[in-house]
């Protein structure tokens, strides 16, 4: 054996052998069951993750219209957008950060909390696309005056 020291380990727990059994058999059913409870709080990072999508959306619709020349207020309309679903997903993000943490925690002791939080985090998503609706609306504002300033 390449581990002498573990000699009288393995000695004993062959005595234990049938105590050990029964042991893992019931932390596989505990174990199963948790990952399925688990399952259930995998909605704040789904949530989370939409907000990247609304990002990404406006990202590839201003990236659309982007040319040599662009008038000024094409220019600010496009960035407004932005900020727009930027700073619109980070409130949405730091909400459901804070309402999942909270709602994971409080659902672990009282598995009633769980339908509360899927309502406040789709209240907290809803900010999120608050800001999509308005950056899609300014973006399509952007191409609708083509005024170049002469110099």
């Amino acid at each position: 054996m390449p581990f002498p020291a573990m000699d009288h380990f393995l000695e004993s727990s062959d005595a234990q052998a049938p105590f050990l059994r029964d042991c893992k058999g019931r932390c596989g059913r505990l174990l199963i069951g948790r990952l399925a409870a688990g399952l259930d709080h995998i909605v704040t990072i789904v949530m989370a993750g939409i907000l990247g999508i609304y990002g990404l959306v406006v990202s590839v619709l201003i990236a659309n219209n982007l040319a040599q020349t662009v008038a000024l207020y094409t220019s600010l309309l496009q960035l407004g957008a932005g900020l727009a679903v930027g700073l619109c997903g980070l409130a949405a993000g730091f909400a459901i950060g804070i309402v999942g943490d909270a709602g994971v925690r409080g659902t672990a002791q009282q598995p009633r909390l769980y339908v509360g939080m899927i309502l406040v985090l789709i209240f907290a998503e809803v900010l999120g696309l608050y800001g999509l609706i308005v950056a899609l609306l300014m973006n399509a504002r952007a191409g609708v005056i083509d005024f170049k300033c002469s110099s």
